[in-house]
């Protein structure tokens, strides 16, 4: 079953982006496409491609690729509701986007070569995406420490206004003689 991306330059089409990003996860705090993901985006076996991976070893430092332990693997499916292993015996290899770029000097066909670049560019809008929520985030707690002092501000005068209030509602001795009748 291969995935419908559309080869092209950009990124123009949310599809495209969503289906890239649907197989991105964050394993060991890194964000990874599993092999078999790929390989099925790049139109080749999974055996294909972890034999040019194999043969090109020194390029894919633990940081760039690493295999996954059986329980990340497991934990990796029953978050995604997926039994895509089927009848693999081996654990699937995880490549970080520095690990995805690495791959494109080894799979030379014209697919890879432009989904290689589709999935960089989804690397690159995603951290690009982070780097904007961090930016609103900061603004948001910036306006929100802003806003908290203002209330305070709001809610002091408030309260001295409620107590002098008191202070004139408070019943006075009236002035003057008192007569018993």
């Amino acid at each position: 079953m291969m995935t419908n991306i559309v080869v092209q330059d950009k990124i123009n089409d949310a599809a495209d982006f969503s289906i890239i990003r649907s197989k991105i996860y964050e394993i060991r705090g890194k964000r990874v496409m599993l092999d078999f993901d790929l390989a099925e985006m790049y139109q080749v076996e999974t055996r294909r491609l972890n034999e040019q991976v194999k043969r090109n070893i020194k390029r894919f430092p633990d940081d760039f690729m690493f295999q996954l332990t059986n329980q990340e693997f497991t934990n990796l499916m029953s978050q995604n509701a997926t039994s895509r292993w089927g009848g693999t015996r081996k654990l699937p290899y995880a490549f970080t986007e520095h690990g995805i770029a690495m791959l494109s000097g080894l799979l030379n066909s014209d697919i890879a070569i432009d989904t290689n670049i589709i999935i960089i560019r989804t690397f690159i809008m995603m951290r690009q995406y982070a780097m904007n929520y961090a930016e609103l985030n900061h603004k948001l707690e910036n306006f929100m420490a802003e806003t908290n002092i203002q209330f305070y501000e709001i809610y002091q005068a408030l309260t001295e206004f409620a107590e002098q209030k008191k202070e004139l509602e408070k019943p006075k001795n009236k002035i003057g003689f008192k007569q018993n009748k």
